[in-house]
């Protein structure tokens, strides 16, 4: 196979109709004779070896592999080609080829500069060894290959590629020089300008990079590219009201292109214009209303407009049409039960069958909002279905809780025992047995469940600041309390109840040292207390808790003032009995105190 064949062989018709002048013999090519002799001749399976014929046949053999997706034959047989005509740049190109696709490099690059030196006029030759060189980082090689001898770029192909990589190296300089030489080359296209926009992007300066698109526009008037990569420059900027305005821009003349109008609507949503975004999305519905995902989306942004009724409204109008559509199903479900209707939001999830990917989810959702009725007997068993439809830790540790929640303690507490295995997976069990056994007042077997944790992750900080924190309830241990806690904040300093606990720990040492008539050193040990309790709310954004505690140490102060304050304060901002039982109390006794009449309008 000469070079008089290297531009033919590129389909299997033009293979088996010409074949290749490489040698004299009839019988060596698939010209028109062989077909026409008589009698027709024995065929032979493609897939066979024949060393007798000539590379032609071999080459036949290859493109039929190739085009099989069976790529270490084709190079197999693209070899004997090769074997047979060892100076075809053509076979050597293909056999470039085949080992990029196979994922060698190293023998890509091998057989494409063979081809090269074969061929070194062949434009994709050249181009397809740059593209190697490229992924390779050799830009010695690169420069090689795809320049002259006096440095210019090939052609405007070559030149490109030249640009993409001075751009990704960072070169700005000689990415712009050759973006104009491309620009230069081909006044009739558009990625010499889009490339000189791409530089001035990166330099940040976008309105050099808006100027060189504004200017394309002139040039290729209407251009969805060109507004799209303006809208993109907006973006970079920073000026969102910009993208926004290249968006409308575009939609006067082509008002109902769906991703202008996607871009649109994103951008506003970016922008916070929850309107203009409800304005876009409703029309993108209109325009495409079997866009699925538009619709969830503006039912989405109406429920964060407040707009609940018009949300599911919406949804259950689309699940009408097209009742098979879980994902709408199971955002009208989320919908509704944030509306507090729980029945809604049950019906809705459970129209989720079980070949659906959302079904998990939807069911997890109806046993929570079941769990949150107190109808525990119905969520125990929706988690039951499901551990049998996909087994999960979590659920059996969720099942646990909740048989305890349903009034079976013992139960509950066997079936968390149950999941212990001797494994590091059993520091959440033993986590989770101590915040039961400590919500029914056993803290003694509260603390020795978290000391168990701590064994087998000695910085798990909830564990350390559960132990602190009881310890400090009770009054005891509060040197060794105040060390744990402070380890945990360590581990997690943003945790604002954390922070909470130290400042409680303070609290706790400043009532011994009063009860031991140490005021001085208990007023310092209080300022410690209110400032920690401060920094906690702040990290909490107000828990009712943190606040009733600075109500505490304002109490012990003598600021009774204060500390009525901070308790109307807890109250207001919702009082946790299991956790507050006696701060309507607390409150109830300033006020009396202090001589104030509650307001008639509050609970007693």
């Amino acid at each position: 196979m000469g070079r008089a064949c290297r531009a033919g062989a590129v389909g299997l018709v033009a293979i088996s109709l010409a074949g290749c002048a490489t040698s004299g013999s009839s019988t060596g090519s698939f010209g028109l004779a062989s077909w026409s002799s008589s009698p027709k001749p024995r065929e032979i399976p493609l897939r066979v070896e024949r060393p007798e014929a000539a590379a032609d046949y071999d080459v036949l053999v290859a493109e039929l592999a190739r085009i099989e997706g069976d790529f270490e034959a084709a190079r197999a047989a693209f070899l004997r080609a090769s074997a047979k005509d060892p100076d075809s740049a053509y076979l050597h190109e293909r056999l470039s080829r085949l080992a990029w696709q196979l994922d060698d490099i190293e023998g890509a690059v091998e057989e494409a500069e063979r081809a090269f030196e074969l061929d070194p006029d062949s434009l994709r030759v050249r181009l397809f060894l740059g593209r190697l060189y490229r992924l390779r980082r050799d830009f010695e090689g690169l420069d090689r290959v795809l320049r002259d001898a006096e440095g210019r770029p090939l052609d405007a192909d070559s030149t490109y590629v030249l640009y993409q990589v001075a751009f990704e190296r960072g070169d700005l300089v000689e990415a712009e020089n050759l973006a104009r030489q491309l620009a230069e080359a081909e006044p009739d296209q558009l990625r010499g300008l889009l490339a000189l926009a791409s530089v001035a992007e990166r330099r940040s300066d976008f309105d050099s990079a808006e100027a060189v698109v504004r200017r394309g526009l002139e040039i290729f008037p209407d251009h969805f590219l060109l507004y799209m990569r303006l809208a993109q420059i907006e973006r970079a900027r920073g000026d969102r009201e910009g993208e926004i305005a290249v968006y409308r821009e575009v939609l006067r003349s082509h008002p109902r292109h769906y991703g202008i109008l996607q871009g649109l609507g994103q951008a506003q949503v970016d922008a916070n214009d929850l309107e203009g975004a409800i304005e876009t999305f409703r029309r993108i519905v209109d325009y495409y209303p079997e866009d699925v995902n538009s619709l969830r989306r503006l039912a989405s942004l109406e429920f964060s407009a407040g707009r609940y009724e018009s949300a599911a409204q919406r949804l259950e109008a689309a699940l009408e049409r097209k009742p098979d559509q879980p994902d709408l199903a199971f955002a009208l479900g989320q919908i509704r039960k944030a509306m507090d209707d729980p029945d809604g939001a049950i019906e809705a999830f459970g129209r989720i069958d079980r070949q659906s990917p959302n079904y998990f989810d939807a069911r997890i959702q109806i046993a929570a909002i079941l769990e949150v009725q107190e109808r525990y007997d119905e969520a125990i068993r929706e988690i039951e279905a499901l551990r049998r439809f996909r087994p999960d830790r979590q659920l059996d540790l969720h099942l646990a809780g909740l048989r305890i929640e349903a009034g079976d303690f013992e139960g509950g507490v066997a079936a968390f025992e149950a999941l212990l295995d001797g494994s590091d997976a059993d520091a959440e069990v033993y986590y989770q047995l101590g915040v039961q056994y400590g919500t029914h007042g056993r803290v003694d077997e509260a603390l020795q469940a978290m000391q168990k944790v701590l064994e087998l992750e000695p910085n798990n900080a909830n564990a350390l600041n559960y132990i602190g924190y009881s310890w400090a309830e009770r009054g005891e241990n509060l040197d060794e309390a105040e060390e744990l806690i402070r380890r945990a904040l360590e581990i997690a300093p943003e945790d604002g109840y954390i922070a909470d606990s130290l400042g409680w720990v303070y609290y706790k040492m400043a009532e011994l040292l009063l009860r031991e008539s140490r005021r001085s050193e208990a007023l310092e040990l209080l300022d410690q207390a209110q400032a920690q309790l401060s920094q906690a709310a702040e990290m909490t954004g107000g828990d009712s808790v943190v606040i009733e505690h600075i109500g505490d140490v304002l109490l012990l102060k003598g600021d009774k003032e204060g500390a009525l304050e901070r308790y109307e304060k807890a109250v207001e901002t919702g009082l946790r009995e299991s956790e507050q039982p006696r701060l309507l109390e607390k409150r109830d006794q300033l006020r009396r105190d202090l001589g104030r009449v509650p307001r008639s309008s509050e609970a007693k």
